[in-house]
């Protein structure tokens, strides 16, 4: 163990957030991320050097790594929600599969077709108020209901739904979630393997990562052919992928200490629990901190930037009581 060093005051404004990352083994180069490890030896010897000359302070610098400088963590992550942000492609893909839904009713009801029923009012719900519904697992059928559809228009909504969610002009809403490219280069830096295992369109989740610079971060990429997995959000899919990363990346239940499951969904919570891999659920995605709560995961995180935190241990500087 190193020993303990105290830092003063006049310091922690200064050079709070350079020691943070220094803590974190990151260093600013010229590549795209500008993200490359340091040893144990270097972490040292820098914060030797700003901290044994300050001798007294208030708040003390506890001097232990992360503990990835001495095993490296096998991190199995989603990509839609603890990744990508969908919530606007969700919303859009509802108000337009509404207001498609409306248009053809109102065109049947112009021709005197009287079997089918034809809403007038309609209430569109908010984006706040439908991902609060996505969020807690309201059904689209009764979000559906809720915004004044009746039984057989819900039908013809729900399969504008599952047409449209995945079309390209939708599909370019999707964004990168708030700190996920400083997060993915920590637990990179850190020395942590990173696969990704994802419902969503294999091909598509490498086009996006290479838009951003982050496809390289990653060991492996798993998912699937088929585009409508990731909207509907199948365990069983997701668990079969999640065995075959573990299987091809020599990761098996012994290794459960170092071995992570990173999602935002059920389907994400099952998989983990069936290989026998703690879980980390994330509230940024599609469904809520009671739901995950639910799902009884290992922990439950705000973002993927919060999971990274902790798994390799950065939160260093203490105030002493």
């Amino acid at each position: 163990m190193f020993a303990i060093y105290y830092l003063p005051i006049h310091l922690i404004t200064s050079l709070s957030l350079i020691l943070y990352l220094l803590f974190a083994g990151i260093c600013f180069t010229d590549d795209s991320i500008g993200l490359t490890p340091m040893t144990t030896y270097q972490e040292a010897v820098i914060v030797k050097k700003h901290c044994v000359a300050n001798p007294s302070s208030s708040i003390k610098l506890m001097a232990g790594f992360p503990r990835s400088l001495s095993k490296p963590i096998t991190v199995f992550c989603d990509f839609d929600g603890p990744i990508v942000d969908v919530s606007d492609r969700y919303y859009s893909t509802y108000h337009q599969a509404l207001t498609s839904t409306a248009e053809f009713y109102r065109e049947f009801s112009t021709q005197q077709i009287t079997d089918l029923s034809v809403q007038t009012q309609l209430t569109v719900l908010t984006k706040a108020q439908f991902w609060q519904m996505k969020q807690n697992r309201v059904p689209d059928r009764e979000i559906a209901r809720q915004s004044g559809l009746g039984d057989q228009e819900i039908d013809f909504f729900l399969q504008r739904v599952i047409e449209i969610v995945n079309c390209a002009d939708l599909l370019q809403q999707d964004k990168l979630q708030p700190g996920v490219t400083w997060a993915l280069g920590l637990l990179r830096s850190q020395g942590c393997k990173l696969i990704l295992v994802t419902l969503r369109d294999r091909d598509e989740a490498i086009n996006i990562l290479e838009q951003h610079g982050l496809r390289r971060l990653f060991s492996g990429i798993y998912g699937t052919d088929n585009s409508q997995a990731a909207y509907q959000n199948y365990a069983e899919i997701k668990t079969q992928l999640l065995e075959q990363a573990m299987r091809e990346h020599q990761v098996t239940q012994m290794d459960a200490d170092w071995s992570w499951m990173i999602g935002d969904t059920e389907a994400d919570i099952f998989a983990g629990s069936a290989m026998g891999i703690p879980t980390i659920a994330l509230t940024c995605g599609i469904r809520s901190e009671r739901q995950l709560s639910q799902l009884q995961p290992t922990l439950i995180k705000a973002d993927l930037l919060c999971a990274a935190h902790y798994l390799v241990g950065v939160n260093s500087l203490q105030v002493c009581g």
